[in-house]
């Protein structure tokens, strides 16, 4: 047939361009820089095995078996809702079954043909994937460059009647942090709403780690504040803190919620467990931070997030580098096009809590050896 043809001709061009996607094989080395494990949950054994108790005490069931609006919504959604919406004091909070299930279904249920939304350049797929579901007006602005939004509002908010801008506040790719205090300005001047992904930052920033909407103290000016739990919280799912007239209507029209099968009990639980662990680990995110800051002007540059991007430039550079650093145990895989522009391939370092900057400066050598051999 020719679409298996021409799919095996496509997948062939691919993998000469060096920009061919293969799921890597289960890592045996000594130091994983490419999880998103931020605050190094995944490897509490003492907070596992607490609550692994606790689940076989409790008989805490392992299957919904059902989308909330039928016999899925348990107990367990309602104590993290409530938790969640305690913590940020936005009245309520809606949870997801992911991140991307959040994205994609938040805007397309708030928003007509009506409305405008306007994007950062480098948000996440899942918010582009929600816009495109949506009946809104979509405008994407140059990364963090404010002045080109404020120059586009100025020409354009009348025309709408909502206006909805979206950003993160932790960019996954670069690791840079949005000026939130600057976007909540904007946000009032022309009477938007403000949509901030805090799926990086969430656990890993601000006194209680709930983000930099916490840090930078705005999260009141904030309409919609996403997080994950499937990276700092070593879960699985997501909420949008709110209010509570947006979490009413986002249970009446967001399909990503109304037509799914409910998360578990247990993994719920387990996500307002790790939670409640987290607000209170106030010194692993500083050390995190620390480090974090240390191993970025040892590459060159300036950040203090726990996503460090080294750019190389080619998918093949990138593909080599990362294999030299797999044969000296260092795991960290390359980030190529469409993630990321063409040109930028990268290895991107997700620092977890607990690293070293003993074993970060093996990283470090083993990027300068493998420069040396490169000739470069």
């Amino acid at each position: 047939m020719k679409l298996y043809e021409s799919l095996a001709l496509q997948t062939e061009e691919l993998k000469s361009l060096g920009n061919l996607r293969c799921f890597p094989a289960t890592s045996s080395t000594s130091l994983q820089l490419s999880s998103n494990d931020y605050m190094g949950i995944s490897k509490e054994k003492s907070l596992m095995t607490e609550f692994q108790e606790a689940c076989l005490k409790n008989k805490w069931e392992m299957g919904a078996c059902s989308s909330r609006l039928l016999t899925g919504n348990h107990e367990a959604y309602n104590e993290l809702e409530a938790l969640l919406a305690d913590l940020y004091a936005k009245g309520a909070s809606l949870v997801f079954n992911s991140g991307y299930h959040a994205n994609m279904g938040i805007l397309p249920a708030l928003t007509t043909s009506k409305d405008l939304i306007v994007a950062d350049q480098f948000v996440h797929a899942s918010m582009i994937d929600g816009i495109r579901l949506s009946n809104a007006s979509f405008w994407r602005f140059r990364h963090q460059n404010y002045k080109q939004l404020e120059t586009y509002l100025e020409k354009h908010r009348d025309d709408y009647e909502n206006v909805f801008i979206v950003v993160e506040s932790l960019y996954s790719m670069d690791g840079d942090f949005a000026d939130l205090s600057r976007l909540v300005d904007i946000k009032k001047r022309f009477d938007c709403c403000l949509y901030v992904d805090e799926a990086h930052a969430f656990g890993v920033v601000g006194h209680k780690g709930l983000g930099l909407c916490e840090k930078e103290n705005v999260i009141s000016d904030i309409d919609f504040i996403v997080g994950t739990f499937g990276k700092a919280i070593a879960s699985q799912g997501a909420f949008v803190a709110c209010d509570p007239i947006i979490k009413s209507w986002l249970i009446q029209k967001s399909r990503t919620l109304i037509y799914t099968t409910a998360l578990p009990e247990a993994s719920v639980r387990w996500s307002c467990f790790v939670i409640q662990f987290l607000v209170d680990s106030h010194k692993r995110r500083e050390e995190l931070e620390e480090v974090s800051r240390w191993f970025s002007h040892q590459l060159g540059g300036t950040g203090s997030s726990p996503i460090v991007p080294y750019i190389v430039g080619s998918n093949h550079q990138a593909l080599a580098l990362s294999k030299f650093l797999e044969e000296r145990n260092i795991s960290v895989l390359p980030i190529r096009y469409p993630t990321v522009p063409k040109g930028t391939a990268r290895l991107r370092f997700s620092l977890t809590a607990g690293v070293t900057k003993d074993q970060l400066q093996e990283v470090i050598d083993g990027i300068e050896c493998f420069q040396k051999n490169q000739g470069v």
